[in-house]
């Protein structure tokens, strides 16, 4: 074997042990971590005779994924090694506000917009924060939640009330778990407020009229 012929072979070799590395499901899986609905609210809050669709949030391409992002400094994003969310952040968030729109138990009906539900009302979501942030030398990060929420009246498609929610909980440390429990405790609080605040928001407390 010449050598020329060797160096290619030798190089041959070394790609096809690169790739068996790569292979599916050679490394070790991301643990999966998911988040609880809202279940507690204001014991005066209205009940409405209204029906409601939750659109899937809008957000950024950084969180429109199931990987759980950190911010390390104001101008980079990351994310956090082997961890990931149950769903892609803006569905899972879509799934616990629905969650915790029927926990309420103060509206008529609450689904997603792939469902025919004719409804009377559909919340735009924008999921405009949703990250964990070492803003502090030495401290566990910091989880910040935001959402701005749009009340839009059906069928003439009128936008009758806006609010945005948001909330920064410090993880008490530097763990993924506790990591999560804190971006559990910041969603719920926002959650809480959008719900609330939709459910008395003006002009919703009766149901509207259709053309």
């Amino acid at each position: 074997m010449t050598a020329a012929r060797l160096i290619r072979y030798s190089a041959l070799l070394v790609a096809v042990a690169t790739a068996s590395c790569a292979l599916p499901g050679s490394g070790e899986p991301p643990q999966l971590y998911t988040l609880t609905p809202k279940s507690t609210f204001d014991a005066n809050l209205p009940r409405v005779d209204w029906q409601l669709v939750v659109e899937r949030p809008v957000a950024s391409a950084g969180i429109n994924t199931q990987r759980i992002a950190v911010q390390r400094s104001p101008v980079t994003l990351d994310y956090f090694a082997r961890a990931s969310w149950t769903d892609q952040a803006p569905a899972l968030v879509q799934t616990l506000l629905i969650e915790s729109f029927e926990n309420s138990g103060k509206i008529r009906a609450v689904t997603r917009e792939a469902s025919q539900l004719r409804a009377d009302y559909i919340l735009q979501i924008e999921l405009r924060e949703f990250q964990a942030e070492y803003d502090k030398v030495g401290q566990p990060p910091q989880v910040h939640v935001r959402l701005n929420g749009k009340l839009i009246r059906m069928p003439d498609r009128t936008i009758v009330a806006s609010q945005t929610a948001d909330r920064l909980i410090r993880a008490e440390k530097t763990d993924m778990e506790n990591v999560v429990l804190a971006f559990d405790e910041a969603l719920g609080k926002v959650m809480k407020q959008i719900v609330e605040w939709a459910l008395v928001a003006p002009g919703t407390t009766g149901r509207p009229t259709r053309n």
